[in-house]
């Protein structure tokens, strides 16, 4: 058996560059060579994984098939290359530790003074390798989180000089993802920052082989050679990426500039002669020339930064391709939707979602929009607390419970429509302890089962409050129907209005499961009943 070839990301001179995005962009060039890759983030905070980190300070928190909670950046991995993640592919600082101290108390160092060399670099080494010595990928790519120069990455950096030795030549290669800044004043591109970043890099013991330059301006030849000759690289091995109209862009972009013919140089590994991106550029091609556009409102209560609902914009982005539609995303924040006054917000929307999250904040805006949309006949998506939030709305103004509520934002509430599992009551630890990862769900005759075409599906979790089947005999005999039930539990999954254009609400998370090569069929849907809901507001 061939072993794996390693390549690690690294980044200089500022964060967010879209190290993420350049990984999963040479990884899809290098799958589209016949190669089986996968992809790996190594985290430098210290939480053990971002399951209790607030959206506003670090993103959405992706959920894998296996149920490991992680960072945005996988969701990219999965996303351009329609294959799934796991627990391995998601490596934090807290982990780490977390695991050599296990260790070091059951006395597995033999008495020794446990250190960051060895101990610590020896379990980053081990948890990069992990995906490696599975016999399942001929590359791994690791991203590692956080700047060069950063106390945090350092042993990350140590770790990766030490595993580039022991590989060997031809077996690992470090891509450095830098920025060239442009000074208006002076006109001109200026490539010091890189630099230094580079020679930060050099101290570490690691040598960059590839320089990933992200520019808002063309790189001349003259700047390609200084970056060259200054940082230790080849020419060729100088790259540039632009600013692309969008990330699906960027493997082209990377393509055309060599990226992948570089790195299969260097790592002589053996592929196809050329990327096939058939498939990935008529996708490219309906997303940039589409026929229509519709608006849908994303009812949330983290709406000031995009990165909280990542996975969801670009669900929309796959399904509006499908649909040869351009779907406008209008962010709407639940605590601005005040009771008898949501219609000034709402009424010229095309469809609306609403949003998952946690907490009572903005509760009660998120139910006045699930009944404006009903009331109103405006196709409808609730996912996770927005399907909950359908369930209230409707035991509230349809059936009469004045006081429905969750036992999350009431936990005294008299009718619990939406309330804790049992088995979640006694736990108090609030990380890793939802219902998370892939369950399957039976779906009963309904809309939901024409979207999905077939009886059984499995998706992704990520919550604690359950729908209450106590209501679940009154809320069916008053039109809510439940057509998506967890053959296990006996939980619903799954909440639709027959007579409505588009009602429906799901506890699961569909939006992780959406990719390029295959748009999840519930955005697929609403993208086309928002689009139809719009033709006939015109006509």
């Amino acid at each position: 058996m061939a072993h794996a070839k390693y390549i690690f990301v690294t980044g200089g001179v500022t964060s967010s560059l879209g190290k993420g995005i350049i990984a999963a962009s040479l990884a899809k060039l290098l799958q589209a060579r016949g190669l089986r890759v996968t992809i790996q983030k190594l985290d430098p905070y210290i939480n053990v994984d971002p399951g209790t980190l607030n959206p506003y300070e670090h993103g959405e928190c992706y959920v894998t098939e296996d149920g490991a909670e992680t960072d945005l950046d996988l969701g990219h991995y999965e996303r351009f290359l329609n294959v799934n993640t796991s627990q391995a592919n998601n490596v934090t600082t807290g982990r780490i530790y977390q695991s050599v101290i296990d260790k070091e108390r059951r006395g597995e160092f033999l008495g020794k003074t446990v250190q960051v060399i060895p101990h610590i670099t020896d379990e980053i080494k081990h948890r990069i390798q992990i995906l490696g010595k599975s016999g399942d990928y001929d590359v791994v790519i690791t991203e590692i989180g956080g700047t060069v120069g950063d106390i945090e990455s350092l042993p990350y950096i140590e770790s990766v000089r030490q595993l580039s030795w022991e590989l060997g030549e031809h077996n690992s290669l470090v891509i450095h993802l830098t920025l060239i800044p442009y000074l208006s004043a002076a006109g001109e591109l200026k490539t010091k920052p890189t630099q230094h970043s580079v020679k930060t890099l050099m101290e570490s013991g690691v040598q960059a082989d590839i320089l990933v330059c992200r520019t808002e301006h063309e790189l001349s030849e003259d700047i390609r050679l200084k970056l060259a000759r200054f940082c230790n690289v080849k020419p060729e091995a100088v790259i540039q990426s632009i600013d692309v109209e969008t990330i699906y862009d960027v493997p082209n972009k990377m393509q055309e500039q060599g990226l992948d013919t570089v790195v299969i140089k260097k790592l002589k590994l053996k592929t196809g002669a050329q990327p096939d991106l058939k498939r990935w550029n008529q996708f490219l091609q309906r997303h940039k020339n589409p026929k229509s556009e519709v608006t849908i409102g994303l009812i949330g209560k983290y709406v000031e930064l995009q990165d909280s609902y990542k996975s969801i914009l670009e669900a929309f982005i796959h399904a509006g391709a499908e649909n040869e539609v351009s779907v406008n995303i209008e962010s709407i924040h639940s605590e601005h939707l005040e009771v008898g006054k949501v219609s000034q917000h709402l009424q010229h929307l095309d469809g609306l979602l609403v949003a998952p999250g946690f907490g009572e904040r903005g509760i009660e805006g998120k139910i006045e929009a699930v009944k404006y949309a009903r009331e109103n006949g405006i196709p409808f998506f609730g996912i996770c607390l927005g399907m909950q939030m359908a369930v209230i709305e409707y035991s509230r103004n349809v059936l009469g419970i004045k006081d429905a509520n969750s036992s999350e934002m009431e936990r005294e509430t008299s009718n619990p429509v939406i309330s804790l599992m049992e088995d979640q009551k006694d736990i108090l630890d609030m990380g890793g302890t939802m219902r998370l990862g892939a369950w399957d769900c039976e779906l009963k005759s309904g809309r939901i089962k024409e979207i999905y075409g077939k009886d059984l599906i499995s998706e992704r979790h990520r919550h604690r409050y359950e729908f209450n089947n106590a209501y679940r005999e009154q809320l069916e005999k008053g039109g809510l129907a439940c057509t998506g039930i967890n053959p296990k539990s006996g939980l619903v999954e799954v909440i639709e209005i027959a007579n409505h254009p588009w009602f429906v609400g799901v506890q699961y998370h569909p939006e992780y499961k959406s990719t390029v090569a295959s748009p999840h069929p519930l955005f697929t849907s609403f993208v086309q009943a928002a689009a139809n809901f719009k033709r006939n507001k015109k006509d």
